[in-house]
């Protein structure tokens, strides 16, 4: 039987990733792996516990949205829940500064200390609502916003968009409802300040059944309007 090193190994390389299968790399994603399974015995933090499917739902989910985020960048990880994207993506990519923002504390919590554990330093962990933290002083501060998994798109957006300098970029981590969500969500993209909008389909490999992922970007080409994002109960009544 293969360990898990081995399978994340083989997992990346099917997937185009092999530059992050350094071993000091493979060492702290498993590592991070091994504090997630442990944690979750008492903790609800994810469902998905055997190898391969963390290898591939988890790990390799995480670093596809690291080709969307250019060199040195400031990241917000906007409901980061147990640290996916924003764990893999600070383990492989050093040279950014990844924020993770959660509303549940606990996970943050775990975050952080995993973080001290495993001597990873360019990530911050943050307990806040996202509506809260992009009216303070978070707001209009990152080069990129990226979420996995979190809202449909039309009300993501209005979580995300406000964190971003002009020039910065939103990328949405979506299954195969992605194109769809883009669809119901152009309009309010755009109402925030949001352009150059682009869908990147793919193919996420390792399991026996393919897992189609669609990568929404938009860049930040108009500031947003001090009124969003607006409270959570109104964005989800009424989305933009």
């Amino acid at each position: 039987m293969m360990n898990f090193n081995d399978i994340l190994i083989n997992v990346l390389r099917q997937n185009g990733l092999d530059r992050f299968c350094g071993d000091d790399m493979i060492r702290l994603f498993s590592e991070f792996t091994e504090e997630v399974i442990t944690v979750n015995k008492a903790m609800n933090l994810t469902a998905i516990t055997d190898p391969l499917g963390f290898a591939v739902r988890h790990i390799a989910d995480s670093l596809t949205v690291s080709s969307f985020i250019p060199q040195n960048s400031t990241v917000i990880d906007v409901g980061c829940g147990a640290g996916f994207p924003s764990v893999p993506l600070a383990i492989a990519r050093p040279d950014i500064k990844i924020t993770a923002l959660d509303s549940t504390a606990k996970r943050i919590a775990f975050i952080a200390s995993s973080a001290e554990k495993l001597a990873i330093t360019n990530i911050t962990a943050i307990s806040a609502r996202a509506e809260d933290a992009a009216q303070g002083e978070l707001r209009g501060s990152f080069d990129c916003a990226v979420s996995r998994a979190v809202a449909r798109l039309n009300i993501l957006s209005e979580l995300c968009i406000p964190f971003l300098k002009i020039g910065g970029r939103f990328a949405a981590m979506k299954g195969d409802s992605g194109e769809e969500e883009l669809r119901e969500a152009e309009k309010g993209i755009v109402t925030l300040g949001g352009g150059k909008i682009s869908c990147h389909s793919f193919s996420l490999l390792g399991e026996a059944d393919e897992q189609k992922r669609v990568i929404i970007t938009a860049e930040k080409t108009a500031p947003t309007d001090d009124k969003y994002p607006r409270d959570f109960s109104r964005i989800k009544k009424k989305p933009l």
